[in-house]
């Protein structure tokens, strides 16, 4: 009884954490995963799951089929036909994004490589596809590459924390003190100037309707195939390349699969591919015994403020050289150091609509490819 007591409340708690999210002003400006992950983390602290005999193999399990599961959903909505069409700051802008998280992981390896921080190299790879990504690429390579939960789960705080601060500099400061010597942005249309982003219907909600349930499901089916194909051909390699492998394959294969008509109109693909994040974030911090855990850990804290901070000077450096404006440096910026999601907020602020689907869409990209770039640099850094 407690057995499926523990997996029902690790598959419905999400769907109340979102309600609230939608009902309540605060909890909607801390934010789903936040609660997820506070949520998880409070229940493994509690004291309460060792009393569920097999627990750990309930979470090992959900955390090993949730992630390969969003990862497709997640990128079934991008155009990568669109991709060669963007205007060309907007890709170099992109691209500087990327040089700068990749060099800053690089090089702060070397600067705390003697600090004490396990599995350094696992630290690295999952800090690539997190500030190339998002969250879903933190939890496919913290899979991919078997990394410890505690290094997870203290990326995972700390990034939260720490980019609470980066978001609060973005929305408020930055764009003056960049200005002073970025060019200013040359609006395409006169009249976007001054104009807020429309607010729309809450992401999530409706996921359960009709109109949308039926072509969920549909997708749903096409992500668990990818899954499927995924860990079958990952099988038939070496047993130490095998989770990460399908990860890779999976990638590819969601992307592959973006292709399709269909599957890219599904409307809130991408939302029910945050759901299995939010069980995954869910799971996962509820794997987190504090008792087990240095949560002062100051090197790891300083690693992430290392490459939020720093690859954000970097690639401002980059955009000075080559004169990419203001707005579009901060908002790639933005949606790889924090996600997609947060594109509309920041555009808002800006007071900028045209910059937002430039800003989507490299947040989109950056999910399609911080894996490889993770995995890549864990085994890198793994070899220094």
């Amino acid at each position: 009884m407690g057995f499926l007591f523990l997996i029902l409340f690790y598959l419905l708690f999400p769907l109340v954490i979102l309600h609230l999210s939608h009902k309540v002003t605060l909890f909607r400006k801390i934010g789903a995963v936040v609660l997820a992950y506070t949520s998880g983390f409070i229940i493994g602290n509690l004291g309460i799951l060792p009393l569920v005999e097999g627990y750990s193999g309930i979470q090992g399990k959900l955390t090993m089929v949730t992630i390969p599961l969003a990862i497709p959903l997640m990128l079934f909505s991008m155009d990568i036909r669109m991709y060669p069409k963007m205007a060309g700051k907007v890709l170099l802008s992109a691209l500087f994004a990327l040089v700068a998280v990749l060099l800053m992981v690089f090089t702060g390896f070397f600067l705390f490589r003697s600090q004490g921080i396990h599995q350094l190299p696992h630290v690295g790879g999952m800090l690539v596809g997190l500030y190339t990504g998002s969250t879903a690429n933190l939890a496919a390579i913290k899979i991919a590459l078997n990394a410890d939960e505690s290094n997870f789960v203290l990326v995972a705080a700390y990034d939260l924390l720490i980019g609470a601060f980066h978001l609060l500099f973005v929305m408020t400061v930055a764009q003056r003190i960049f200005l002073t010597f970025l060019p200013k942005y040359r609006f395409l249309n006169p009249e976007s100037p001054g104009n807020s982003t429309e607010e729309k219907e809450e992401p999530f909600m409706g996921l359960a309707r009709k109109r949308h349930l039926f072509p969920l499901l549909k997708v749903l089916g096409v992500s668990v195939l990818i899954f499927a194909i995924g860990g079958s051909i990952s099988l038939y390699l070496p047993e130490s390349s095998q989770t990460a492998s399908a990860i890779l394959i999976i990638t590819s294969l969601g992307i592959a699969a973006s292709l399709i008509p269909f599957v890219n109109k599904t409307e809130k693909s991408f939302e029910l591919g945050m759901y299995f994040i939010l069980v995954f974030c869910l799971v996962i911090a509820s794997m987190a015994d504090v008792s087990k855990m240095n949560f002062l850990s100051p090197m790891i804290a300083a690693y992430v403020t290392f490459v939020v901070f720093g690859s954000m000077l970097v690639q401002a450096g980059l955009s000075w050289l080559f004169k990419v404006d203001a707005d579009t440096f901060l908002i790639t910026s933005s949606a790889f150091i924090s996600n997609a999601g947060v594109v509309p907020v920041i555009a808002t602020a800006l007071k900028n609509r045209e910059v937002m689907l430039s800003g989507i869409t490299v947040g989109i990209l950056g999910i399609a490819i911080g894996n490889y770039f993770g995995v890549m640099m864990a085994w890198i850094l793994e070899r220094m």
